[in-house]
């Protein structure tokens, strides 16, 4: 019967620490990718959902070695850090940055401010479905499948509800206390077949 109690006990505990690195990814940045929204018009839903995806929810090489979260290349004008990648080419440039809230706001500015995205902002917030098909016919992937994949990741994980510019709190998880242990000198009258 105890040892039946821990297991259980144990269980309960795994599953209420066991989020995966993609909701703890969006537990983490959801509130950065609202605020940049407010301040750019990207929608919350396309910018955590190219996060977990370019990075692999934070666990990128990119996204480790130089907080890059959206495989933003250092392109021409980039006067800040960089980080050298194998990626379509070997030791292609990428963007570094201090942080990843840095990288964050880049991905806002780099979509709001170059003309070949501009038409996506003609799409409301909450069309991540169009935003996803425009960052793909604008340039900003090669993988043809990349509007599928981001669509997938915000309808897997509810990404939409950021697009809200809300926050939702974080629940703290129910915590279930193991049985304690029977009083000295107590027996359970327990038959056992075997």
């Amino acid at each position: 019967m105890r040892k039946l109690a821990m297991i259980l006990a144990l269980s309960f505990a795994f599953l209420a620490a066991g989020d995966s690195p993609y909701e703890n990814y969006i537990k983490k940045y959801s509130k950065i990718a609202v605020s940049e929204m407010k301040r750019t018009g990207v929608p919350a839903s396309i910018t955590l959902a190219q996060g977990l995806l370019e990075s692999a929810a934070g666990n990128s090489e990119l996204a480790v070695k130089g907080n890059n979260h959206f495989g933003i290349k250092c392109h021409n004008n980039w006067e800040g850090k960089t980080i050298l990648h194998d990626a379509e080419i070997d030791n292609e440039c990428f963007r570094a940055y201090k942080n990843a809230e840095d990288s964050f706001r880049d991905h806002s500015d780099f979509l709001r401010f170059q003309n070949r995205y501009k038409s996506l902002f003609d799409l409301g917030p909450s069309d991540y479905r169009g935003w996803a098909e425009g960052l793909r016919k604008a340039g900003y992937a090669t993988d043809p499948k990349y509007p599928q994949k981001l669509i997938k990741l915000i309808e897997e994980y509810d990404l939409a509800r950021f697009d809200s510019g809300v926050v939702p709190e974080v629940e703290s998880p129910t915590v279930i206390e193991a049985p304690k242990p029977a009083p000295a000198g107590y027996r359970e009258n327990v038959r056992i077949s075997l």
